[in-house]
């Protein structure tokens, strides 16, 4: 439901405004389910509830660096069957969970809350046919549509001179998890700690630009006001908030049932 130019112009003013709290947008579309697995659409009023928590595979550390543990990978694969996210996306997911129990260790992120972002900003990096390399970049980039004013958009200029969205006129939103060249600019960060820069097309280092920028909106993101607080900064849409906690929920109770 991102960027690429076929999209409808609804699903492409709703797919720009990830990440900017001031895009203050209410008409986000619900992302068409993904084969072999169900959401139940659920709408909790804001700030009344959290969705079901579940554990990374228990146990696991996070090593200083990619790949993650063998008990990751293992408790991955086997739920990546079953929810239908990418193995890769998933191991992404987990590993921004782990990295931020050191870096924010009150913030209580789950996996499954990255997973219901994920799932409404571009299907887990699958949006309009992208794939995900084994090192998680994505072929071809995930790039929303010029940010030019256009009804229902708001204008916004370019910032990086092009360099993350090819775009030196408008900004656009890049990336698995959709940030704007600003905001990435601030929140991006290397997954893997090689020393290149944070890149907002590599699952893995979207993830934890995502889990980085929701510990720091929401505060406990166990406590259904935190939860909230932060998913809603991500995007002021309470029907955003309700799509992602139905995704969250969704993954969390498989990951449960395991």
């Amino acid at each position: 439901m991102l960027g690429p130019l076929l999209l409808t112009v609804a699903a492409l003013v709703a797919a720009t405004v990830v990440v900017v709290s001031w895009l203050d947008r209410s008409d986000r579309a619900t992302p068409p389910p993904v084969p072999g697995f169900e959401v139940p659409e659920l709408a909790p009023d804001p700030g009344s509830a959290v969705p079901t928590a579940a554990a990374v595979a228990p146990g696991a550390e996070r090593t200083a660096t990619r790949p993650t543990t063998a008990a990751v990978r293992d408790w991955a694969a086997t739920l990546s069957d079953r929810t239908q996210i990418p193995l890769p996306v998933l191991v992404a997911y987990a590993e921004a969970e782990l990295a931020v129990r050191d870096t924010a260790p009150d913030c209580n992120l789950s996996w499954s809350t990255l997973a219901g972002v994920g799932r409404v900003e571009s299907h887990h990096g699958r949006y309009n046919g992208s794939d995900i390399g084994d090192d998680g970049r994505l072929t071809p980039p995930i790039i929303g549509i010029p940010l030019d004013g256009s009804p229902g958009v708001r204008a916004i200029p370019d910032t990086d001179g092009g360099v993350l969205d090819g775009d030196v006129t408008w900004d656009r939103a890049v990336g698995s998890m959709q940030f704007l060249p600003t905001t990435w600019d601030r929140w991006g960060t290397r997954a893997n700690g090689d020393g290149q820069d944070p890149d907002p097309q590599n699952v893995n280092d979207a993830a934890l630009a995502a889990a980085r920028y929701l510990c720091a909106s929401g505060g406990d993101l166990s406590t259904a006001n935190g939860w909230w607080q932060a998913v809603l900064t991500y995007n002021r849409s309470v029907d955003y908030g309700q799509n992602v906690f139905s995704g969250a929920d969704a993954y969390a109770k498989a990951a449960n049932a395991s």
